[in-house]
């Protein structure tokens, strides 16, 4: 099919704070040295910020570096942290707060920030129209542009107005175009579907740890002013999930914001073995713990999302370049998971792969070779050192469970700076840890009571997800029968309960067959089915442009 086409230098897919730093970054180069670099910025959310829910710790690292005028500028950076407060949860009613001095060194967040990240991004896509970078919201990368020689040289858009069998819809059918770069930055986001698609292609993590994913559950909620104490942040570890044993871990936290909103959220391991565990469940009963509860009581939930999160860390990177593009930001795996951040590693990622293609195009390349000097710049940065720092503290949360993981990473962190002389590694996917239903033990999750806790359909009716009617299903079985086949009599099918949405159902029909059900309507887009189905059976591709959520973020 001929396709149109638009040239650019260089081509980003996502407009999240890795994707963004980068377009920031080229243009800067590109004026230092008194030339031009175009530069192209796909976001398939209906606007920027549209797919990150609000709320994040954020260290300004990075952004000192790329714009060190911020405040100038007026960068949504509102809410300093005053305070650290870390919980073990014992049970649904008790807990013992850590003291300071037993807190690893990253965990600290003083000199950091409560933000809404949506709102950041979108004052990060203001900085880059301003210097000429041209973002384009709702238009969903489908797939990578190769040459003959299988170089990329680019992307192309998905093709709008598809019936469901992937026919064109009367009249309003419209071609994907060909967005084509010298080079192309691949910025989905943690599992991003063609990032996925490179590393299989070329290969790239043939020498990496297998990557590792969380699962991470969370609210916007407006709280009673009393309640409420602009710049704390805290964090639990413990219940509903295992406090000494190592195969349902997670964590959980609560930032206060500005204007009496927190946001609360849990994240729950993909590594966890009991096939009946429901993350979307465990976050609703952890917000009937006291440690919780005192803040949300008599407060109003706003809104509601999930995403997966790449927590591997720097044993699991893949390679970061391959012919004609890279890799940045959580599509690479950046998150520096011992300090649950991966805001500021993303931006600065996007800002050396930046570094990278502008000093290329600016001494005359025609892209296409490897960004050799991106992976050289990474390996001298301070977020290699960071990385390098923290990166035992996953396999040492796996091994040890979350109170000697934590034992493990306060004396690798507070007493050795993260150097010590070894390194951990944890080489079983997180969808191979599911122990058979048959061994495994029912969990009685409590009815939502309509104040705290929630069902799905009204959780998910919040993140205001939506997908054009009468699409091709984005959600992908590579068999139709594994579902009911293999996954329910092994399993009991989880895909039931990891899914955060309700997007799967298992449905017995009037002759008292099961039929396996997709209500992919409801994706949020979070990946964890990508990653979690035993079987390796679902693949999530991008729907249409502007499809999934548009999460309310905290405006001011």
């Amino acid at each position: 099919m001929e396709r149109e086409y638009m040239e650019f230098d260089v081509v980003i897919v996502g407009a999240g704070p890795a994707g963004l730093s980068a377009a920031c970054r080229l243009k800067q180069k590109a004026a230092e040295a008194g030339n031009e670099i175009s530069v192209c910025v796909v976001e398939k959310g209906s606007e920027v910020g549209a797919h990150i829910l609000s709320g994040a710790a954020f260290e300004p690292r990075a952004l000192n570096e790329l714009f060190p005028d911020w405040k100038e500028l007026g960068a949504p950076l509102n809410t300093a942290v005053k305070r650290d407060d870390i919980y073990v949860l014992k049970d649904a009613g008790s807990s013992i707060k850590v003291p300071d001095l037993f807190v690893p060194k990253t965990m600290h967040n003083e000199g950091n920030y409560i933000i809404s990240l949506g709102n950041l991004c979108r004052w990060l896509a203001q900085q880059a129209e301003n210097l000429g970078v041209e973002i384009y919201p709702g238009f969903a990368a489908q797939e990578a542009l190769f040459d003959e020689n299988g170089v990329v040289r680019g992307i192309i858009t998905g093709d709008l107005g598809v019936d469901r069998e992937g026919n064109p819809k009367d009249g309003l059918y419209t071609p994907g175009m060909e967005l084509r770069g010298k080079y192309t930055l691949f910025a989905e986001g943690c599992r991003g579907h063609i990032g996925k698609q490179l590393i299989k292609r070329f290969n790239l993590d043939s020498d990496a740890d297998v990557q590792h994913y969380g699962i991470g559950l969370k609210e916007i909620w407006e709280i009673d002013p009393a309640k409420h104490e602009q710049g704390l942040v805290v964090h639990t570890a413990g219940w509903p999930l295992d406090v000494m044993a190592k195969d349902n871990t997670g964590g959980s936290f609560l930032y206060h914001l500005e204007n009496n909103q927190v946001v609360v959220g849990l994240i729950v391991d993909l590594s966890y073995a009991n096939p009946f565990l429901s993350p979307f469940d465990e976050f609703q009963r952890l917000k009937h713990h006291p440690v919780i509860s005192q803040y949300l009581e008599g407060g109003k939930r706003i809104s509601y999302g999930a995403r997966a999160l790449a927590k591997g860390g720097l044993n699991s990177l893949p390679k970061m370049v391959f012919a004609g593009g890279a890799l940045i930001g959580c599509d690479l795996g950046t998150m520096n998971v011992a300090k649950i951040k991966g805001s500021h590693t993303a931006m600065k990622s996007g800002m050396l792969a930046a570094d990278a293609v502008a000093d290329a195009l600016l001494a005359g390349s025609e892209g296409g070779d490897q960004l050799n000097t991106y992976v050289e710049a990474f390996k001298a940065s301070w977020l290699y050192e960071e990385l390098f720092a923290s990166r035992n503290f996953g396999p040492a949360m796996h091994k040890f469970g979350p109170m000697l993981g934590a034992a493990f990473n306060y004396v690798d962190q507070n007493w050795f700076g993260g150097k010590l002389p070894f390194t951990l590694h944890d080489t079983k996917p997180d969808y191979a840890c599911l122990k058979l239903a048959a061994d495994s033990k029912k969990i009685d999750y409590p009815k939502p009571d309509g104040k705290l806790s929630f069902d799905k359909l009204s959780s998910v009716f919040l993140s205001s997800t939506n997908h054009e009617e009468e699409q091709p299903c984005h959600l992908k079985l590579a068999d139709a029968s594994i579902p009911i086949g293999t996954n329910l009599p092994l399993y009991d099918e989880p895909a039931q309960r990891y899914c955060p949405a309700g997007v799967y159902e298992v449905v017995t029909q009037e002759d008292g067959a099961k039929r396996f059900q997709i209500n992919a309507q409801n994706c949020v887009h979070c990946k964890t089915c990508d990653i979690k189905d035993p079987s390796q059976n679902i693949t999530w591709v991008t729907p249409e442009g502007a499809g999934g959520p548009t999460y309310p973020n905290a405006q001011n």
